[in-house]
């Protein structure tokens, strides 16, 4: 029988194949697990469940072959996922990419994405790796290796590459066909910056529509829970699944008429050549297509690290997380992620305060600038998947390196969950060439109608599964 997982394909690409090929979701579960533990799948699991993945398996397998309509009743029965080690699977620890959390107490119940998971019929076949307490871009973690691109390297030669961060194992899974869909989590770009990286679609709602219990936190303000697939239509049946409340979105006739607006500030600055080209020829399809993009000047963007200066929300908010651990065991922490997370430490309470209503007042006025436009459209990393062997811990200069790729990758993916607004990463990128991510974005409450621009440029680009 021919491989059912390669090459990676979308979900209902993948039941095709299930239908022509004669097999059983049980067939396809074999499949995946015997493929994570292939050279290519190194670094990507840290831990795997065969048995609770083919128990689901052969459920979907029996509910079929009873005349169950799974699409309806189950949709994603019987399919691989896999879940970011930062939620909670009853039984065990949720490590989140650490080693200081080796000793912690197990889950006493799934978080509710995993739940929700479950009862929609996924096959969870492992936790995924990614970076340590989701705290960079960039997907590199010195405890337990980083899962290398697979859709960088292989495609044009050269060294092994970064996968994105924080939700690297994720990524990987899903671009290597071992999942239909990988729950990450999305604080500051961790979903769209490895989807862009890995060429996948990735879907950051507005943070309220999905529930964040049972993941362990890195900055409660933007934490968002989500994933990442093929299409964006398997992200919206996912999103559907966590949320508990499918979208109900308006599919376009194309992208005529749609209006874009093109940020001058900060979300151009310092474009890699291939990120640049893949971006303008993007836009010149979209404008021949009927597309009105209108650059804007967009001012706030510059003003969010004025905001952020006191220490960040991000720091902030893990030290306040962290603070009794970080205490007793800060040498065992990645002192990359030791070093931000010591910024939160010496920021007042009232300068703390202070960043909050800044933020209110900034979506406020950001949100108005951006009404009368349908998406805000930029690139959504400005650089290609750096290669690993410079940014790993090394010594002074890998350091510097390291801290200039995290702050890139972040930079436009952040302004969204600054936002707190719902964005879409899309491959824009041609054949043979390093993935390039478009991103999509509006302000909160906005999904169903970015979901509906969303759809129909993935149409224009050729790239719906």
């Amino acid at each position: 029988m021919p491989s059912l997982c390669t090459p990676p394909a979308s979900i209902p690409v993948l039941r095709q194949r299930l239908e022509t090929a004669g097999a059983s979701h049980e067939a396809l579960i074999t499949e995946v697990l015997e493929r994570a533990h292939r050279p290519e799948a190194e670094h990507v699991f840290t831990a795997l469940y065969a048995d609770a993945a083919l128990a689901a398996a052969r459920r979907a397998d029996e509910a079929q072959r009873g005349g169950a309509r799974l699409q309806a009743s189950a949709p994603l029965a019987g399919l691989p996922v896999t879940v970011k080690d930062l939620y909670d699977v009853a039984g065990e620890t949720t490590l989140a990419g650490s080693v200081v959390r080796r000793g912690a107490a197990p889950a006493t119940a799934d978080a509710p994405a995993v739940q929700r998971l479950r009862a929609a019929g996924a096959a969870i076949v492992g936790k995924t790796n990614m970076t340590e307490f989701a705290f960079s871009g960039v997907g590199i973690n010195p405890h337990y290796g980083t899962p290398r691109n697979p859709a960088a390297a292989p495609a044009v030669g050269g060294p092994a590459r970064v996968p994105g961060g924080s939700s690297s194992g994720a990524a990987v899974s899903v671009a290597l066909g071992l999942a239909v869909a990988g729950l990450g989590s999305d604080t500051g770009g961790s979903i769209r910056i490895p989807a862009a990286l890995c060429g996948l679609v990735g879907f950051k709602n507005t943070q309220a529509r999905t529930p964040l219990a049972g993941a362990f936190p890195l900055a409660h303000s933007l934490d968002t829970v989500c994933a990442m697939t093929h299409s964006v239509a398997d992200c919206l049946l996912v999103d559907g699944v966590l949320s508990g409340a499918p979208l109900t979105v308006a599919r376009r006739e194309g992208v005529a008429g749609l209006r874009l607006a093109l940020p001058r500030t900060l979300m151009l600055d310092a474009l890699d050549p291939t990120v640049a080209r893949a971006f303008e020829r993007t836009l010149a399809r979209l404008a021949a297509a009927g597309a009105v993009v209108k650059e804007i000047p967009l001012a706030e963007l510059a003003e969010i690290a004025t905001i952020n200066a006191p220490g960040g929300f991000s720091p902030v908010e893990a030290y306040a997380t962290h603070r009794e651990m970080f205490a007793a065991r800060r040498a065992d922490y990645d002192p990359r992620v030791a070093a931000r997370v010591a910024l939160g430490e010496k920021v007042l309470a009232a300068e703390y305060i202070v960043m909050q209503r800044r933020r209110a007042d900034w979506i406020a006025r950001a949100s108005a600038r951006l009404s009368g436009f349908d998406a805000l459209i930029c690139p959504t990393v400005p650089i290609v998947a750096p290669e690993i062997p410079p940014l790993e811990p090394r010594d002074a200069t890998s350091d510097e390196a390291f801290f200039k790729a995290n702050g890139l990758l972040l930079r436009n993916t952040f302004a969204i969950n600054f936002l707190d607004g719902c964005s879409f990463s899309l491959p824009c990128h041609e054949p043979g060439e390093l993935p390039v991510g478009l991103m999509l974005s509006a302000p909160g409450g906005h999904d169903a109608a970015l979901a509906g621009v969303a759809l129909a440029v993935e149409g224009l680009l050729g790239r719906a599964g």
